[in-house]
């Protein structure tokens, strides 16, 4: 059974709300066949008026021929002013905030709106049959940031998948919590759920498979596919006897559940303190919710509320609905259902925590490196005593103790340490928890990054460097997002990058169906046809090392990850209980 073929001249789809028209788009690469894009499709109903700080509602059918060539509107954000926790963002993003400024003038609060982009000319490598189906989840910290970003063309038609780019409400807007029944939170959690039930209802018209359905994203986009995993909701329609869950595979890019910027833990605070700034200042929950319905959208997105530092006012909660427990719960207690799971980290993704402290240039003085570790302490682990044993310890194991007097060598040790704790940690973790519950697990480690003025010389794979090779970036050349000199390399990995994804949306498996081979770009075989990707586990945890030199290696950062999921923890607790009986000397 064929997959439908679309009509090059004249796309037409008809969904179960109604006909839409695409666009054809040619790709300026002699490999690469065209694809059909459908662009600001609606998926939900807009959560405007009554619907604001509610679940989102299907769209409404509408009758005739609906245009789908052009975006959408983005949900409301506030990219300008740069009170945002850079260190959480992609460095291409915020090196080039004019750019994606430019993609996100067009905010309305009617913005839950998706994005197809489907392959024309099949692969012989595959099957005839329907097409697996990967749908992006777009970081920026929950508050900012559009599935319009991120053109989905390359990958779909490299790798001979339908690629979904979404919207969902970002911000107050998408995760507003009073912490009780009148706001109960996780709006923008439950778009991504409803644009999934719109996919795998939908998908099957523009020739898609919905048994086949991957969810990817990178930084706050790869946590929300990390707690769409770990949700209920995910299981397809909760009401009906359905068992056929709303995607089958999920690709977490340098984001989980377990850091310290993935769940709101405050949210009743900081809705507060939002009424506060707008005149809701109402004692009733129920009230002060109706007060900000109220307020023009623009009013409640302008205000600027400062949580505390490495963490977010406005984003996923535990709700015990939505998120039913602390996804470290959840996930020792195997809660998420069985998904096959890819996952990893890039090298160097601290950059900027690294790159706002003062001569970072030429490294990092001994003062400042101690008054980074000590701050950094102070807002993760919150409590007076034993501090001090945390801070040393801490220093002692990020301290290079052959190259102590060395700013750079410092430099080098303060990203480690922000990258560890922050990504590395937590996606080991998580890694651990999956494959022992026997769900396939594939980890990797992604170790190149584009030359571009944009980033220090010192710099490694930052946040977000993954993200132009996982959508085929270097295939087509530079763009304004992503200023790059792409050299054959870049072009070659980037090539690797999407068989790897692609086959594991197609599989489960990243080295298979298709295999490795780039001799288009460089005529020899590259090195990673001799690689096979090996499955994860809590034994051998063998990850793939994604870099010119790709190799399966082992124990990534064994020592230090244990420092931060075994050492911290027990000295943590070892004082909560000592506390009590001893006074501080």
């Amino acid at each position: 059974e064929t997959g439908q073929k679309l009509d090059d001249v004249d796309p037409l789809v008809a969904t179960n709300f109604g006909k839409i028209r695409g666009i054809k788009k040619e790709l300026n690469n002699e490999i690469l066949g065209p694809v059909i894009q459908f662009l600001g499709v609606p998926y939900a109903a807009p959560p405007t008026g009554e619907r604001r700080f509610q679940p989102p509602e299907p769209p409404s059918p509408w009758s005739d021929i609906r245009n789908a060539t052009q975006f959408a509107p983005v949900c409301p954000q506030n990219i300008i002013d740069g009170r945002l926790p850079e260190v959480m963002l992609p460095v291409w993003f915020t090196n080039n905030l004019d750019v994606v400024s430019s993609y996100v003038q067009d905010q309305s609060e009617d913005c839950l709106y998706l994005n197809i982009y489907v392959p024309t000319e099949d692969d012989i490598r595959d099957s005839g049959g329907p097409k697996p189906v990967m749908v992006y989840i777009h970081g920026g910290s929950y508050m900012e940031g559009t599935g319009n970003l991120y053109d989905g063309s390359v990958l779909a038609s490299y790798g001979n998948v339908i690629v979904i780019t979404v919207n969902y409400r970002l911000g107050v807007l998408g995760f507003l919590s009073t912490g009780d029944q009148a706001a109960k939170g996780n709006y923008g959690l439950l778009d991504l759920i409803q644009a999934l039930r719109w996919t795998s209802e939908n998908i099957g018209f523009f020739g898609g498979d919905p048994l086949r359905i991957t969810v990817f994203g990178s930084g706050a986009g790869g946590s929300c596919v990390n707690l769409l995993t770990l949700s209920h909701y995910s299981e397809g329609n909760r009401w009906s006897n359905s068992t056929k869950g709303l995607f089958q595979r999920a690709i977490a890019q340098s984001g989980t559940a377990l850091s310290s910027w993935a769940v709101s833990f405050q949210p009743a605070k900081y809705a507060r303190m939002l009424a506060t700034k707008v005149g809701c200042n109402v004692s009733d929950t129920v009230e002060l919710v109706e007060c900000l319905q109220k307020k023009p959208y623009k009013e409640l997105v302008d205000q600027d509320i400062q949580p505390a530092r490495y963490h977010i006012a406005f984003g996923p909660v535990i709700d015990g609905d939505v998120i039913p427990d602390d996804p470290q719960i959840l996930m020792e207690q195997g809660e998420f259902l069985n998904y096959d799971i890819m996952l990893g980290v890039n090298q160097g993704e601290g950059l900027k925590f690294v790159e706002n402290i003062v001569d970072s240039d030429d490294g990092i003085s001994a003062s400042d490196f101690d008054f980074a570790v000590s701050n950094f302490v102070d807002n993760l682990y919150g409590y007076p005593e034993g501090k001090d044993v945390l801070r040393e310890t801490i220093k002692f194991m990020y301290t290079d103790w052959a190259d102590r007097h060395n700013p750079e060598t410092r430099r080098k040790t303060l990203l480690a340490l922000f990258t560890d704790h922050q990504w590395v940690a937590p996606a080991v973790a998580t890694a651990d928890l999956h494959s022992n519950f026997g769900s396939p697990t594939y980890f990797y480690a992604f170790y190149h990054h584009c030359q571009t003025d944009q980033v220090p010389a010192w710099a490694d794979a930052a946040h977000g460097d993954e993200v132009p090779y996982v959508l085929g970036i270097p295939m087509i050349g530079p763009t304004e997002l992503f200023p790059c000199n792409f050299s054959k390399n870049d072009v070659m990995l980037s090539a690797v990058v999407m068989t790897y994804w692609t086959n594991f949306a197609k599989t489960g498996d990243p080295n298979q169906p298709v295999p490795q081979d780039t001799k288009f770009i460089h005529t020899k075989p590259n090195r990673f046809e001799e690689v096979a990707w090996t499955r994860y586990s809590q034994k051998d945890q063998l990850y793939l090392h994604i870099g010119l030199k790709p190799r399966v290696k082992e124990h990534y950062r064994a020592n230090k990850v244990n420092l931060w999921l075994e050492l911290v923890p027990h000295l943590h607790n070892l004082n909560d209980r000592t506390k009590h009986h001893h006074h501080h000397h």
